[in-house]
């Protein structure tokens, strides 16, 4: 069946709405996007009945390099959003429904104060306490879903992992720095083979809502059942790269940094502490790498910054500290100046 852009059809948009019992048959619709992400259509939309967040798939990503990835994948975000709900009630958006047709789903819009925490960091408001929660929360739903085969059997999405994640990140970084491709793709395989935990897949700043009560995850079309250590590195990698970004509140962003693996290290128990660091220490330079070097490289880094972090990423990745703490002091003295 071809994609049908709701951005581009009022009418199927309107009949999603109306489908799901939230739109009267000859309501009018009004969708407003919203800033933030490039793989899905997001939009708010006010209604009688309340207001409403609608997201679709989007089969092409919106960066600048090619990067297609399976519409399928809004399916598993709906569960992912459902079974964390479970686990860590109101730290995640409410479904309310889905559009098998369209590809889309809609949830509760959650405004007021409430903000990226991405917008809060790089304008330097920078709070330890949101990461100790961030890291809190991450780690629960890693500890109930751990070696669960029912969970494990509806998250098998290794493809649609492979092409959101590793590929345009960790693979592509391998085709920029060829001399590093052996080091980089042992990492992809050993990422791809590790089944453990259900994963969110982008446990970023952006998918992190602050201003209420709690801090709100959001964006898990990622989910996968794997690699834990993928989660961890990869919210640790925004750590790193906005103190490099912003030298002047290093220290606070590092205290983030330190905070958010305390409090995640707390609730692993289903396997050894040491196993998991090893494995998010080695994945976070070539993380770091892919964030200048891969498909979706971070806006907010001035070339020379873009430079900073490639040179330490490259030292880090050449001899990978084992623990998460040492890779930290060696980030602080390599990026932070």
């Amino acid at each position: 069946m071809p994609f049908l852009d709701l951005s581009q059809d009022a009418a199927a948009m309107r009949r999603v709405l109306v489908g799901l019992g939230l739109a009267a048959a000859g309501e009018e619709v009004v969708a407003t996007p919203l800033a933030g992400g490039v793989s899905s259509g997001i939009y708010r939309i006010p209604l009688a009945s309340g207001t409403y967040c609608l997201k679709q798939a989007l089969p092409q990503l919106k960066v600048a390099k090619e990067w297609k990835v399976p519409v399928q994948r809004v399916f598993h975000e709906i569960d992912w959003l459902r079974t964390a709900a479970a686990i860590v009630p109101g730290h995640v958006p409410q479904v309310l429904g889905e559009d098998e047709a369209t590809m889309s789903f809609v949830m509760e819009y959650l405004g007021g104060d409430r903000r990226p925490w991405k917008a809060d960091l790089l304008a330097g408001i920078v709070r330890p306490d949101t990461a100790r929660e961030l890291g809190d929360v991450l780690g629960a739903i890693h500890a109930a879903t751990a070696d669960d085969p029912a969970v494990a059997q509806r998250f098998r999405t290794d493809a649609n992992f492979h092409a959101i994640r590793l590929e345009p990140y960790l693979v592509e970084a391998s085709r920029v720095h060829p001399l590093l491709a052996d080091r980089l793709l042992a990492t992809v395989e050993r990422t791809a083979t590790t089944r453990r935990v259900l994963v969110h897949g982008d446990v970023s700043p952006k998918n992190v809502l602050v201003g209420g009560s709690r801090a709100v995850l959001l964006d898990a079309e990622c989910a996968w059942f794997g690699d834990p250590a993928f989660d961890l590195a990869f919210c640790l990698n925004h750590f790193l790269l906005k103190a490099a970004h912003l030298p002047a509140r290093a220290a606070d962003l590092l205290a983030c940094f330190d905070g958010f693996v305390a409090a995640y290290l707390a609730h692993v128990h289903w396997e050894p502490v040491d196993a998991i660091q090893a494995r998010a220490s080695a994945l976070l330079p070539g993380l770091a790498l892919a964030r200048v070097d891969g498909k979706s490289p971070v806006e907010y880094l001035t070339e020379a910054r873009r430079q900073v972090v490639r040179e330490a990423s490259l030292r880090l990745l050449r001899a990978t500290p084992t623990t998460l703490d040492r890779l930290a002091q060696r980030w602080a003295q390599d990026c932070t100046a």
